[in-house]
């Protein structure tokens, strides 16, 4: 749960729980380097406790929100630009189950915002229990449900002025996880950029789609919550390839919580920008060099760039019910 609460005074984007992001994961299937496993989270199961509205409150019952696109993201070139799109709609949970229906873009319609495309799976059971119902299609296997956050993290103490106890904050909490499994060849031949969003219809008839929220790298938007209202809002309705235009106000914000120089911190931004996951699929994954699995402890790796290195870790490690086997990710917790 560490991509969340995008939304004004620790809300959600659009009010809407389902609608944030936390998580994005890309590494290689274990057992098998021709094929990769790609996993997007998404709705916290419980509000954080700076929620003013809520604090510690559930959220909802509903997995997806149905009148939403979910989207994976793949930037091919290195340009910033999608060039492949996995878009995932969901049914209403109205009187039954939700299903999902998994649909693939290529070209400029992976940049553009639209729910069509080739479908792979439709139909696909959401899962609500401990058990993952995971459907196979073709080349491609796909789970959406619940599932317990694999995110590890002293949420607590981050706050506390990062003064950190190792107190797990994420060790009982659950989130909605989109997972996939495909081929290499579908994500082209060498090195990718991803991210995800969440898109909603745009106010009006026939007016289109905007972003809810978009996310890659985890805790980065802990920078982007420091900025002004209208950058903020800005960078979660921005896409990558523009995100040279905050470069400077991240590296204002490395100057206070690092105690960077200048021409340091601006350095460091540029690293941090723009906000893709850079993965391999012919490498071991490990964030932040490519990829980034499970079991990374990507907050640590967080803090040492926000501190400048005056801080290291969060004394907090993995989850140990992690599967074994597709989707990777453990039973949800209390169902």
């Amino acid at each position: 749960m560490s991509h969340h609460y995008s939304g004004p005074d620790w809300g959600f984007p659009r009010g809407d729980a389902r609608l944030d992001l936390t998580d994005l994961y890309a590494f290689p299937k274990p057992g098998d380097a021709g094929r990769s496993i790609l996993i997007m989270n998404a709705h916290p199961s419980l509000h954080d406790y700076l929620d003013p509205e809520n604090p510690l409150g559930l959220t909802t019952a509903e997995p997806f929100a149905p009148e939403a696109l979910y989207e994976l993201e793949i930037d091919t070139d290195g340009d910033a630009v999608a060039d492949i799109a996995y878009r995932v709609r969901f049914s209403s949970s109205t009187g039954k189950a939700q299903t999902a229906t998994l649909r693939r873009v290529e070209g400029a319609e992976a940049a553009g915002a639209g729910d069509g495309g080739q479908t792979l799976v439709e139909g696909a059971p959401v899962s609500t229990g401990r058990d993952a119902r995971v459907t196979e299609a073709g080349d491609y296997r796909f789970f959406a449900g619940w599932r317990s956050d694999p995110f590890f993290f002293d949420r607590r103490g981050a706050v506390n002025n990062l003064q950190f106890t190792g107190d797990d904050f994420f060790a009982d909490k659950n989130v909605c996880s989109i997972a996939l499994e495909v081929p290499n060849s579908a994500l082209g031949r060498k090195k990718v950029g991803l991210w995800h969003r969440t898109l909603v219809p745009a106010d009006g008839a026939g007016a289109g789609w905007v972003q809810a929220e978009r996310g890659a790298r985890p805790l980065q938007l802990f920078v982007v919550l420091g900025l002004s209202v209208t950058e903020r809002n800005a960078y979660i309705g921005g896409e990558p390839v523009d995100d040279v235009r905050f470069v400077a106000a991240f590296a204002h914000a490395l100057e206070h919580t690092g105690g960077y120089t200048p021409k340091e911190a601006k350095r460091v931004a540029e690293t941090m920008l723009p906000e893709v996951l850079s993965y391999d699929p012919k490498r071991p994954a490990s964030f932040p060099d490519s990829g980034r699995t499970l079991t990374d402890d990507a907050a640590d790796a967080f803090l040492a760039t926000l501190t400048n290195g005056k801080v290291t870790g969060d004394k907090v490690g993995p989850h140990g019910d992690l599967l074994a086997e597709f989707p990777y990710l453990g039973p949800p917790h209390n169902v």
